[in-house]
């Protein structure tokens, strides 16, 4: 089964006085991007963070956000001045620049939303309150993992229904080929006649199976079927299949593109065409896919 790169995850962890807030999502990435955005007290923990991610995502951009907040009027936390003071300057030059208009409570409104305003308290947490934070990040892991593996399940559907378009329009080369060679045989009888002149019907015969088996493409259709086969099992059997699927998906490209090449029919080259768009829905897809 395929995952997608794209997904979310949450989980929530009440901790004495303070409720903890941890919220995951990811989008693609060629490797793990990890962005961290904590309090002050887990600043100390990036690198521990870090571990607990890459056991369960692999692929993606992470971003990982954990809030702090005081329960039941607690005054365990605090409003980060520093920090407070740099976002307001920073929207405030922004909104001047882009002659937005911004009134204070507007700015301030923003700067409560983002994690690092508040600080708590603490300069660090201590170690039951750490093991307590792992098992809630490891949730929210596991639930973004879900919800990976819910959008594969409908990006699966989709990569299926395009390799059987191709494979159908496969067929249809096939109902035509016959009558290609023919199309070309009597092409050059045509033009040969408009010459005028005698020539060795043996020797004709031998430069025809000559020039007929330049465009002869049974190998690339075989190569083709084989192609989309393998990359039906691959999402069968294979977890984090993104790579494999993208390399086989420009095998599957050369194939068409050689059929292409070799047509010399303009239905059959309709079909090549109609092949190549499937073939690029499919990539476009591949670039989210773990």
């Amino acid at each position: 089964m395929i995952q997608s790169m794209t997904g979310f995850g949450s989980s929530v962890c009440a901790i004495d006085d303070c409720t903890y807030t941890i919220d995951i999502k990811s989008i693609n990435s060629k490797t793990l991007d990890l962005v961290q955005k904590l309090p002050s007290a887990l600043k100390n923990k990036e690198n521990s963070i870090r571990t607990i991610i890459a056991q369960y995502l692999d692929r993606g951009k992470i971003d990982v956000t954990i809030t702090a907040e005081a329960a039941n009027g607690s005054d365990s936390t605090s409003i980060d001045e520093p920090t407070f003071h740099k976002h307001y300057n920073e929207i405030k030059a922004l909104a001047d620049k882009t002659n937005a208009t911004l009134s204070d409570a507007d700015i301030f409104n923003l700067i409560f939303k983002m994690p690092d305003t508040f600080c708590s308290k603490k300069e660090t947490i201590d170690e039951e309150t750490w093991q307590q934070l792992t098992q809630a990040i490891a949730g929210a892991c596991q639930l973004l993992n879900e919800n990976r593996a819910e959008e594969g399940k409908e990006l699966e559907k989709d990569f299926r229904l395009r390799i059987s378009l191709i494979s159908k329009y496969l067929d249809e080369v096939e109902l035509l080929e016959n009558n290609r060679v023919d199309l070309i045989r009597n092409r050059i009888e045509k033009q040969l006649a408009t010459l005028e002149q005698p020539y060795d019907n043996n020797r004709f015969e031998q430069e025809m199976i000559y020039y007929l088996e330049k465009f002869d493409f049974t190998e690339e259709k075989v190569r083709l079927r084989k192609h989309c086969s393998y990359f039906l099992d691959t999402i069968n059997t294979e977890d984090a299949a993104g790579k494999k699927l993208s390399f086989i998906s420009q095998e599957i490209g050369r194939e068409i593109n050689t059929l292409g090449s070799k047509a010399s029919d303009a239905d059959i080259q309709k079909l090549v065409v109609m092949m190549k768009d499937e073939l690029e829905k499919i990539k476009e897809q591949l670039a989210n896919v773990l």
